[in-house]
C-alpha cells in the first residue's frame, strides 16, 4: 500500500510539524523533570510554537498552490491543523508555569510529560512513513491507547490535588495544568484520527 506522491512538499512539511512537536514534548519533559531556568526553558518552547506557525502558514499556502494534492485537500488541512493544535497546547502548559508561578513540580505532571512526549514520538514515526504506511494504523492505535492511559493519569491527579490541597489557589492551578496536559494528549489522538482516515481512504 502505498499513497500517491504527487507533492513531496506536503510530507516535508508533516514530518517538520512532527519533529517541531517532538523537540517541544521533549523540552516540556526535560523542563519538569529538572525545573531551573524556567523562564528561559519555557521561551525556547514558545520559540518553537512559533516555529509550528509558520509551517501551518506554509502548509495552507502550499495547499492553496497546488491543483493535484497527495490526498485529500480536507484531510491534509486537517492534519496539518491537528499537530499544530498539539504544539500549541505544550506551549500552553509551559506558558501556566510562568502565569501561575509555579515554584515546584508534581509528579503526575511529570507523569503526564512523558505520556506527551512517547505520544509525539510515535506521531513522528506515523508522520515519517505516511508515504509508506505500513505500520501507521498500528502508531494510530498505540496513539490511543496513550490517550487513554492519560485520562486515566489525569483522573488520579486531580483526585489527589482534591484530597491533598489545602490552598484553593494551588487547586485551580493545578486543576488546569492537569487537564491541559492531558487534552494535548487528545490532540495526539485528533491527529492519528485524520492519519486513519488518510490509510483508509487509500486502501
Amino acid at each position: 500500500m502505498q499513497l500517491i506522491p504527487r507533492d513531496q512538499k506536503f510530507y516535508e512539511i508533516f514530518r517538520e510539524q512532527a519533529e517541531t512537536i517532538h523537540e517541544a514534548a521533549k523540552q516540556l519533559t526535560a523542563l519538569l523533570e529538572n525545573f531551573e531556568d524556567v523562564e528561559k526553558r519555557v521561551t525556547e518552547i514558545k520559540f518553537l510554537e512559533h516555529k509550528g506557525d509558520q509551517l501551518i502558514h506554509s502548509l495552507v499556502l502550499k495547499l492553496n498552490q497546488t491543483f493535484i494534492t497527495p490526498f485529500d485537500r480536507e484531510d491534509i488541512h486537517a492534519l496539518g491543523a491537528a499537530l499544530d493544535d498539539v504544539l500549541d497546547l505544550i506551549d500552553g502548559v509551559a506558558g501556566r508555569l510562568i502565569t501561575y508561578k509555579v515554584t515546584a513540580v508534581s509528579a503526575g505532571a511529570r507523569q503526564l510529560s512523558r505520556v506527551i512526549l512517547h505520544g509525539t514520538e510515535i506521531l513522528l514515526r506515523a508522520v515519517s512513513e505516511l508515504q509508506k504506511p505500513v505500520n501507521v494504523l498500528e502508531y494510530c492505535q498505540q496513539l490511543q491507547q496513550l490517550e487513554e492511559d492519560a485520562d486515566h493519569i489525569k483522573g488520579e491527579c486531580v483526585a489527589r490535588l482534591f484530597e491533598n490541597t489545602v490552598d484553593p489557589i494551588e487547586v485551580i492551578k493545578w486543576k488546569e495544568i492537569y487537564e491541559v496536559l492531558e487534552a494535548t494528549t487528545d490532540k495526539v489522538q485528533d491527529a492519528a484520527d485524520v492519519l486513519e482516515i488518510v490509510i483508509m481512504k487509500a486502501t
